[in-house]
């Protein structure tokens, strides 16, 4: 078994099951992701990515890509249904997301999630060579640096977690709090999204396990695991130059053709998901409708709904409330020809969503939570021209950078409604001035500024920061 310096571990590999013309299955990369963000690393050192294909049954024997090893773990129909929908989906997300859904507790799922998390710990002892760095990603793997601490105690072990991590008051209804929190103070270093995400995790720490902890450190027996805020990012590189090609500049403009070339385009992007808002903005631009604030022949809403956990029940009922709503507005407003919501419901390919990004104008992003939100961050650095207005929830952990965009608080439908329409109506010099210092701020923050701060953090030896500064 080939041993590698550098091991990501993450629920899913970077990866994508592709059907080639002849009808082969193929295995591409999948573009951006945290994949973007470490490969001049990758490139440079010799590396494994430990995860799931998205099959269950037998674990398929996967090529290298770009020359990172992928290395798959197995995981059945019922590891599926219990680890993945049940204990990290039905449980935790919800949790992690204010409780905006009412979380699930089953003592089966837990043991799924138990079992899952040791067989990735065990693939990473597996296959990383002594000393080497081991970086656990998100909230379906937070037993796993424990478990490899355990196995492997020469590793530097990293966890990161891309979700909110809950208040106290929050986190303290899982039945296994205890375990989870011992599960990521294996780690040697912890990073969160926000330092607010950090400072919960301190005090649920020193809450529940009694042990000495600060908003930076936390002493657990005779080791120091050190936490901070690491905020993810985009490849900004990537995004201009693919919003930038010809193909995609005619595309934006062919969308607005097909949408009768209106004054103005509001676009919204999001999976299907309970805590991206997507109710609430529908209720607010209805108001706005009805009160005549807004008129469908001048401006046009487009809705883009990325298909999601379509297995889970609470999934399928918002899918059917929300295409619910979009009906009432279209057959309430809408002309013939010309709805009121153009609502869609699949997943694009990033050269039509970058050609969305510069056809709107205006673009809201409304999450009732979430751990950062790039599809913000994809749409500053989509509009290369300073121009489009940014409608941001407070709550989004984007809110933190964008702090030019036009931030508003979901649950205020009066608020959102004197947001949009403050969008809607700014002055260009307004819309440019914000739009410009998000950009710069978004070109010195991109995620290989991301992968450098968390991994020079974690590696305060200095020899894989040395590596990531080759490129």
């Amino acid at each position: 078994m080939r041993q590698t310096s550098l091991v990501v571990v993450a629920n899913r590999l970077p990866v994508d099951d592709t059907v080639a013309p002849d009808g082969a299955c193929e295995w591409r990369r999948s573009p951006g992701g945290l994949v973007s963000a470490l490969h001049p690393i990758l490139h440079h050192t010799p590396a494994t990515w430990v995860g799931w294909a998205g099959g269950t049954g037998a674990a398929p024997s996967l090529p290298d890509v770009d020359g990172v090893r992928m290395h798959t773990v197995a995981l059945s129909a019922d590891d599926v249904r219990d680890h993945y929908e049940g204990f990290a989906n039905a449980t935790l997300w919800p949790l992690y997301h204010d409780a905006v859904e009412q979380p699930v507790y089953h003592r089966r799922w837990w043991e799924s999630y138990q079992r899952v998390n040791q067989r990735f710990a065990e693939a990473a002892a597996e296959i990383a060579e002594p000393g080497a760095v081991v970086w656990v990603q998100d909230y379906h793997l937070q037993l796993v640096p424990g478990m490899l601490r355990e196995l492997r105690p020469d590793l530097l072990i990293g966890f990161f977690l891309h979700v909110p991590f809950p208040p106290p008051e929050l986190f303290m209804q899982l039945p296994r709090r205890a375990e989870l929190l011992l599960g990521m103070l294996g780690a040697d270093l912890v990073g969160f999204q926000r330092a607010q995400a950090a400072h919960n995790f301190a005090q649920l720490c020193a809450k529940v396990l009694n042990v000495p902890a600060t908003d930076r450190r936390i002493a657990v027996e005779d080791r120091v695991v050190r936490i901070g805020a690491f905020p993810v990012s985009i490849d900004m590189a990537e995004m201009e130059q693919l919003a930038g090609r010809p193909d995609v500049v005619a595309r934006a403009k062919q969308l607005r053709v097909d949408l009768g070339e209106p004054q103005h385009m509001i676009l919204s992007v999001d999976r299907m998901d309970y805590t991206k808002g997507i109710e609430h903005r529908l209720k607010a631009y209805s108001e706005l409708l009805a009160d005549g604030h807004v008129k469908v022949r001048d401006t046009v809403m487009v809705q883009v709904v990325v298909p999601s956990r379509e297995r889970v029940e609470q999934y399928q009922v918002l899918r059917d409330r929300v295409e619910r709503e979009v009906g009432r507005i279209n057959g309430e407003f809408g002309r013939v020809g010309e709805p009121a919501i153009h609502y869609l419901n699949q997943p694009f390919d990033r050269a039509e969503l970058a050609a969305l990004y510069r056809a709107a104008d205006i673009m809201v992003v409304t999450p009732l939570r979430d751990g950062m939100n790039l599809v913000a961050k994809e749409y500053v650095a989509a509009r290369v021209d300073n121009s489009g207005a940014l409608v941001l929830s407070e709550f989004a952990g984007a809110a933190a950078e964008l702090t030019q965009a036009y931030l508003v608080n979901p649950h205020d439908l009066d608020g959102l409604k004197l947001t949009l329409m403050h969008a809607k109506e700014a002055a260009p010099g307004d819309v440019n001035a914000r739009m410009g210092a998000m950009r710069e701020h978004l070109r010195d923050h991109d995620i290989q500024a991301w992968a450098r701060s968390y991994l020079t953090a974690l590696d305060h030896t200095g020899s894989l920061a040395a590596r990531l500064t080759t490129d």
